[in-house]
C-alpha cells in the first residue's frame, strides 16, 4: 500500500489547467462508431484506464481501432465475434457491452476486477434476457451468448441504481429487429444528464429517439431500428475531472481557469459553477475559458446531487472546509458505486477529525478543525481526488493509491502539481 503526499499550499492558487477529453463522450462514441455503418473518427478522446479497457474489448470483439494517442480511427467489423472482456472497474463496459456482446456471432465472456464484481447488473442482464439473449450469470463474472441478432421490442426496467441501465439498452437499440423501447419503472432516475447525453449523441449518429420532454413525468425511452450514422465526434473536455482543480480554486480563495469548456452541454460535470456560486465563488465564462475566483470565505450549501452525483466527492470536500454546515440530498444510488460512496466520505473526513453523519440520501456535514492523517481511496479515483483537494489546506494529508485516478485521468498527478507549479511562480 503506497500513500501519496498530498501537496499542501499556503497562498491562494492561481493556474490555468487544460484537461483531456470527457470519458463518457469518449466510450459512448467508441460504441457507437463500432455499431455504423462505416468508419469514423474520434478526436480528443480520453486515455485512460476505463477508455483503454473500452477500446481492448471493442477490438477483441472484431472492432479495427487505430490510433495511440487522443485521435483515433474505428473501423466497424463485418461481424462480432467471441471474445473475453476486461470490465476493470468500468460501469460504462460492464452496463454498457453487454448489448453489443448479443450482435456477436459466439460467447462474450465479462469479468473486472474484484471489487467491480460486487457492482448490481441484474437490471440490464435482465433486460436483455427479456429481449431475447441467453446470458449465464447476474453480477460479474457473465457470458453472453450471442446469435448475432437480438430481437429487441418493449422492456420495463428499474434504473433507479443508475441511469447506465437506460443508457446501455439504448446505445445499441438501433441494431436491434425491432429497435427498443425502455420503460423506467422505479423511484427517481440517476444522473438524468447521462441518459440525455446518450440521447442527443444517438441523434447525432440519426437514430431515431423518442424521449420523454419532461422525464420527472414520462420515462420512457424509444429507438427505432435502422443504420448508425458514422460521425467523426470531436470530444469535449471532462468537466467532472475539472471539478477539483475548480475547487482548488474555492478552498484557497485564488483563482482557476479551464480553457475549451463547452458552451452548451449534457455533461454533469457543468453544474459545478451552479454549485461553486452557491458556496460563495465567483465563476466567470468567456470565449469557451471558465474562470473561477474563490471567496474569502467559503459557504456550506444544502443541495440535492440526484442528477449530479458523480460531483459529491468534490463537495463534500469543499462542504468539509466552509464555514457553515452543508447537506447533500437524493444521492443514496452512491452505495453503489465504486464504493459506498457514503460511507466512505464519512469515514475519511471523520478520520481526520471532521464531523459527517450519514442520512438515508445523502450526507450532513458540519465544519470541523481537520488534521492531517491517512485518506484511504477505496480504488475510488473520485476519493482520491477529494483527498487532494483536502490536502491543499490541510497539511499532513497522504492519499492512499493516488495511481487509481488513472481510471479517468492518467496524468492527475501531473496536473495537479504543474497547477501549484505555476501558481508557485506567479506568486
Amino acid at each position: 500500500m503506497t500513500f501519496w503526499p498530498a501537496p499542501h499550499v499556503r497562498t491562494p492558487v492561481h493556474a490555468t489547467v487544460t484537461l483531456p477529453g470527457s470519458k463518457s463522450i469518449t466510450n459512448r462514441a467508441l460504441i457507437l462508431a463500432a455499431l455504423a455503418d462505416r468508419r469514423s473518427t474520434l478526436t480528443g478522446a480520453l486515455r485512460s484506464r476505463d477508455t483503454n479497457l473500452m477500446i481492448d474489448a471493442l477490438r477483441a470483439m472484431g472492432v479495427g481501432i487505430e490510433g495511440d494517442a487522443d485521435t483515433l480511427t474505428v473501423t466497424p467489423p463485418a461481424e462480432f465475434t467471441s471474445a473475453v472482456v476486461d470490465c476493470g472497474l468500468a460501469g460504462t463496459i460492464m452496463r454498457f457491452l453487454p448489448s453489443v456482446a448479443a450482435l456477436a456471432t459466439g460467447d462474450v465472456a465479462f469479468d473486472g476486477d474484484e471489487q467491480a464484481r460486487v457492482r448490481p447488473l441484474d437490471t440490464i442482464l435482465d433486460a436483455l434476457r427479456s429481449l431475447g439473449v441467453d446470458i449465464d450469470g447476474a453480477t460479474l463474472p457473465f457470458v453472453v451468448h450471442g446469435t448475432g441478432a437480438l430481437r429487441g421490442g418493449p422492456v420495463t426496467i428499474d434504473a433507479s441504481g443508475s441511469s447506465q441501465f437506460v443508457s446501455g439498452l439504448l446505445l445499441s437499440a438501433a441494431r436491434f429487429e425491432q429497435g427498443v423501447t425502455v420503460n423506467h419503472d422505479g423511484a427517481r432516475l440517476p444522473s438524468m444528464p447521462h441518459i440525455e447525453m446518450t440521447v442527443q449523441m444517438l441523434r447525432q449518429a440519426d437514430v431515431q429517439v423518442e424521449a420523454p420532454t419532461d422525464p420527472r413525468k414520462a420515462q420512457t425511452w424509444t429507438v427505432a431500428p435502422g443504420p448508425i450514422r458514422a460521425v467523426d465526434w470531436e470530444v469535449e473536455p471532462d468537466l467532472s475531472n475539472a471539478t477539483p482543480f475548480l475547487a482548488a480554486a474555492a478552498v484557497t480563495g485564488g483563482t482557476v481557469t479551464i480553457p475549451h469548456w463547452p458552451r452548451y452541454t449534457t455533461q454533469p460535470g457543468d453544474v459545478i459553477r451552479e454549485i461553486l456560486v452557491r458556496m460563495g465563488a465567483e465563476c466567470r465564462s468567456f470565449e469557451n475559458v471558465l474562470t473561477v475566483h474563490g471567496p474569502q470565505r467559503l459557504a456550506g450549501i444544502d443541495i440535492d446531487l440526484h442528477d449530479v452525483g458523480e460531483l459529491t466527492p468534490t463537495v463534500a470536500a469543499l462542504a468539509a472546509l466552509a464555514d457553515s454546515p452543508s447537506r447533500l440530498r437524493g444521492i443514496a444510488h452512491l452505495r453503489g458505486h465504486e464504493t459506498d460512496r457514503l460511507a466512505a466520505l464519512a469515514a475519511e473526513i471523520n478520520r481526520l477529525g471532521g464531523n459527517v453523519t450519514e442520512t438515508e440520501d445523502g450526507l450532513i456535514i458540519t465544519p470541523a478543525p481537520l488534521s492531517g492523517g491517512q485518506w484511504h481511496s477505496y480504488a475510488d479515483h473520485r476519493m482520491a481526488t477529494a483527498g487532494a483537494i483536502i490536502g491543499l489546506v490541510v497539511p499532513g494529508i497522504e492519499i492512499e493509491d493516488i495511481g487509481t485516478t488513472a481510471k479517468t485521468l492518467p496524468n492527475f498527478v501531473g496536473l495537479w502539481e504543474n497547477m501549484l507549479s505555476e501558481s508557485e511562480a506567479g506568486n
